[in-house]
């Protein structure tokens, strides 16, 4: 993850990536990989943890039932 607080100096940019295994999908990305625009100031208005941040949002986007299905099955495999 990477966390620019002024880019550009107007806006905030994260990058998310997942690592292991590389490109594999995110409760906020197909392709693992999650490139979000923000307000300057958002995170540090919140606590300042990033990464405490980036888990809570990746938590709540876990929660979408369609995110569970893939997880689900995932987990399980399928033969056919």
């Amino acid at each position: 993850m990477t966390y620019t607080p002024l880019k550009w100096g107007v806006i905030a940019h994260l990058e998310i990536r997942s690592i292991t295994p590389a490109g594999a999908r995110l409760p906020i990305s197909s392709t693992g990989y999650r490139s979000h625009f923000h307000q300057p100031g958002t995170i540090e208005a919140h606590g300042g943890d990033v990464i405490s941040q980036v888990v809570a949002w990746l938590d709540e986007e876990a929660k979408d039932p369609e995110w569970q299905r893939y997880r689900d099955i995932s987990k399980q495999g399928e033969l056919f």
